[in-house]
């Protein structure tokens, strides 16, 4: 396979370029100044975009890397014309060579909306200005998280001066506390022929498979949690428990059969908020008329979640993950299998629910659910765990005025 690398002499692609070309990838390096592309790789060939037209000839792949990063200060017009004119000029060069595949590689930062910095906004407009104007060539686009090789970049540059017995293990709590990916996997993935992935938009990173810092963190916030609320508020869960015995009849706690990490089943407890005998299905198929009217005040609070941490402490359930579904929910299920939303533990909460998705749409929701792994971190989990407490006051506030 040939492939096409612009933006090479950047942090990212002066640690990437090494790793295909030891794998014996044919690589043709692209940019401004091809005479600085010489001097960092004197042993591979090398074009500027202006004669991409002749020299991309056979190229099977153009991963253009090639970005103005928020490391440098400048106005939304400076951000426009690195992310997003260069970008559609490099395309059509592309175009010329007749290069069929085009990755446009963005960040994370861009799927972000609430993120209006000049970088992310950027790139978010080159991004559907590439597939706007891709025409016969398969244009996708792919987000990365913060690339961990063995070089520090940006506000973090300063950890290139450690030792490097304290590398290793740096990296591995950073890895812990945000979203990354390791440049190596992103070599495998240009390697392995580059899957463009669903609707054309990949989120590549380590999804902390096997962080073990990451893990233990969550797990203990997890517990944190669940045993203040059993030895902290237990008055709440008894004031809630009689409050749901007074106002209608029926047990006050509830078990409903879930689906857990692998697809394993578990019994997920509640407080119960509708009428005894009310039929088992997702929230957006009850009729309103079925919830209580301690049960609506308890759903819009979500204290009606409480009870979960025991499903916490058996291990079953975490705090912050994708939420699980009913068994009766297959076509959610095959979604998520497919995306492998199920390798994880779910959550009481999670990324999808304090955006609004719920069960009704079950293909974005299983999107969603894929992009929270891809996205997860100690940091992100600790944010959404916060967004979900702000907006279940909101919610309550709202019904109230």
């Amino acid at each position: 396979m040939k492939v096409a690398i612009t933006g090479a002499t950047g942090i990212v692609g002066r640690q990437l370029v090494p790793l295909l070309s030891a794998a014996g990838m044919d690589l043709l390096l692209v940019g401004r100044d091809p005479t600085s592309l010489e001097k960092i790789f004197s042993n591979l060939p090398t074009s500027g975009v202006a004669d991409l037209a002749t020299a991309g000839k056979g190229i099977d792949i153009l991963l253009h890397l090639s970005a103005r990063n928020n490391d440098r200060p400048g106005t939304i017009v400076d951000f426009d014309h690195g992310n997003v004119d260069h970008a559609l000029h490099v395309l059509e060069q592309a175009r010329a060579a007749g290069i069929p595949r085009f990755i446009y590689v963005s960040t994370v930062h861009a799927l972000a909306t609430g993120n209006r910095s000049s970088y992310a906004e950027s790139k978010r407009r080159g991004a559907l200005a590439i597939l706007a104007a891709a025409g016969n060539i398969d244009a996708s686009i792919l987000y990365l998280p913060f690339v961990q090789g063995k070089l520090f970049a940006g506000k973090l540059s300063f950890l290139n001066c450690l030792p490097p017995v304290l590398h290793r293990p740096t990296s591995y709590v950073l890895a812990a506390l945000r979203p990354t990916v390791n440049v190596e996997r992103l070599a495998l993935y240009m390697r392995s022929g580059a899957p463009a992935g669903e609707d054309g938009r990949l989120i590549l990173s380590d999804a902390k498979k096997g962080n073990a810092v990451y893990t233990a963190a969550m797990r203990l916030i997890d517990y944190s949690f669940a045993l203040t609320i059993i030895f902290g508020f237990w008055w709440l869960l008894l004031v809630t428990w009689i409050a749901v015995r007074c106002d209608s009849s029926g047990p006050a706690i509830f078990g409903q059969t879930r689906i857990g990490r692998y697809g394993k089943l578990f019994t997920c407890w509640k407080f119960r908020t509708m009428q005894v005998g009310t039929e088992q299905a997702g929230t957006h198929e009850v009729s309103a008329s079925a919830v209580t009217r301690v049960g609506a005040f308890l759903r819009r609070t979500r204290i009606d979640e409480l009870p979960q941490v025991w499903n916490i402490l058996r291990g079953e359930i975490a705090l912050i993950g994708p939420r699980p579904c009913l068994p009766v929910q297959t076509y959610l299920i095959e979604a998520r299998q497919q995306r492998g939303v199920l390798d994880v533990l779910p959550g009481i909460s999670g990324l999808a629910q304090v955006e609004g998705i719920d069960m009704s749409d079950p293909i974005e929701l299983a999107r969603r659910d894929a992009d929270y792994i891809a996205l997860r971190g100690i940091l992100p989990d600790i944010s959404l765990i916060l967004r979900t407490i702000f907006r279940s006051l909101q919610s309550h506030r709202i019904n109230t005025s």
